[in-house]
C-alpha cells in the first residue's frame, strides 16, 4: 500500500508541471490497478471525471494493428502505445473515447465492467444481469467510434472459460454467441470479442467476431502457441487478438517478463499477419519505465505497424 501512495504522489508532483489542457486527461491514469474487468457503475479509477480538452488538430492514427495495453492511461496513448482495453460506464464513454480518438488510440470496448455486476446468488455467470448491464447504454450513440476505428470491437467477458471466476461452472460457447447476438442487435456494426481461446468454440460461433490468444511462458514455446490459436481461429471462422502476461506470463511461472522475454515472445507472435491487435496484460509505469523494456516495447510497436491492418470481425 505505501508503494501504491507513494507512487501516485510521485506521478501527481509530475502532473503539476503539465499545461492544463493536458492535465485533465492525464489524470485519469493516475490509478493503474485496474484488473481485466473493474466496475463501471460508478466512475471507476481511470475514468476522465471532468470534461476532455478538444484538440487542437485531430492525431494522426497509424497504420498497421493496435498496439498497448489494459488498464493504459488516456495520457500513455500516443508514440509508443496506440491500443488497449477501456471500461466505462454511460457517464464516462463520451468523455473516455474522446481522450482516446485524440491521442489516435484504437481499444476494445467493456461496457458491462467487473463481473460482480452480473453473477447470480451462487457466483455464477448470469445472462439476465449482464444484459441488464448492457441496457444501461440505451440511448448512447457512439457509432462514430465504430466507423472510424477508435472502437474495434465490443468486450464481451474475460475467461468465462475459467471456472474459478464463476464458482465451478463455465460460461458455455452458446451463451456467449447469445451475448454477441444481443450486443449485434444494438450496434451491428461493432466486432464482438470474448478473452478466451479460439479453441473454447467447438464449433463456429454464428455472432462472435474474435477470441484472444495471450502467451504466458507456461503454454510453451511461443511459435507453436501462436501457429496452434491462428489454426484454431481460422478453422472457427474468428478474428484473433494476441498479447502478453508481461506480469505474470514470465519464467519462473506466474514472474514479470524481462524484457528479453517480452521482445522475443512479442516478436514470435507478431510474426503471424493473422492477429487484428496486439493488447498485452497490464499496465504498470514502474515495470514499463526502465529503459530496457521501454527498448522492447518500441520495438514490438514497430513490428506492430509494420503488419497489414486487419478489422476485428469474422
Amino acid at each position: 500500500m505505501s508503494y501504491r501512495i507513494s507512487h501516485t504522489y510521485r506521478r501527481l508532483a509530475r502532473l503539476r508541471r503539465l499545461p492544463a489542457a493536458a492535465l485533465v486527461i492525464a489524470l485519469a491514469g493516475c490509478d493503474t490497478t485496474e484488473g481485466f474487468d473493474p466496475g463501471a457503475g460508478a466512475p471507476q479509477h481511470g475514468d476522465v471525471v471532468g470534461p476532455v480538452a478538444a484538440p487542437v488538430q485531430a492525431v494522426r492514427r497509424a497504420g498497421g494493428i493496435p498496439f498497448g495495453m489494459f488498464a493504459l492511461p488516456p495520457s500513455d496513448f500516443g508514440d509508443l502505445y496506440n491500443g488497449g482495453k477501456l471500461t466505462v460506464s454511460p457517464n464516462t464513454i463520451a468523455r473516455r473515447l474522446s481522450a482516446v480518438r485524440s491521442r489516435g488510440g484504437r481499444v476494445a470496448l467493456m461496457l458491462v465492467g467487473s463481473e460482480r455486476y452480473y453473477k447470480d446468488a451462487s457466483g455464477r455467470f448470469s445472462l439476465s444481469k449482464w444484459k441488464a448491464r448492457m441496457d444501461r447504454f440505451k440511448g448512447k450513440n457512439f457509432d462514430s467510434y465504430i466507423n472510424d476505428g477508435t472502437i474495434i470491437g465490443h468486450y464481451l467477458i474475460d475467461e468465462p472459460n475459467d471456472k474459478a471466476n464463476w464458482n465451478g461452472t463455465q460460461v458455455s460457447p452458446s451463451t456467449l454467441d447469445e451475448m454477441a447476438k444481443y450486443s449485434k442487435q444494438r450496434w451491428p456494426k461493432m466486432a464482438t470479442i470474448v478473452r478466451t481461446a479460439p479453441s473454447y468454440f467447438k464449433s463456429s460461433p454464428r455472432h462472435v467476431d474474435a477470441a484472444w490468444a495471450q502467451y504466458l511462458s507456461r503454454h510453451g514455446p511461443v511459435k507453436d502457441y501462436i501457429r496452434r490459436n491462428v489454426a484454431d481461429a481460422q478453422r472457427r471462422g474468428l478474428a484473433l487478438v494476441v498479447g502478453l502476461n508481461v506480469l505474470r506470463g514470465g519464467t519462473p511461472n506466474r514472474t514479470k517478463m524481462t524484457a528479453g522475454q517480452v521482445q522475443s515472445y512479442g516478436s514470435a507472435l507478431l510474426s503471424s499477419s493473422y492477429p487484428c491487435a496486439f493488447v498485452s496484460w497490464q499496465y504498470n509505469d514502474a515495470y514499463l519505465s526502465n529503459r530496457s523494456m521501454k527498448s522492447a516495447m518500441k520495438s514490438l510497436r514497430q513490428k506492430a505497424e509494420g503488419r497489414s491492418s486487419r478489422s476485428c470481425r469474422s
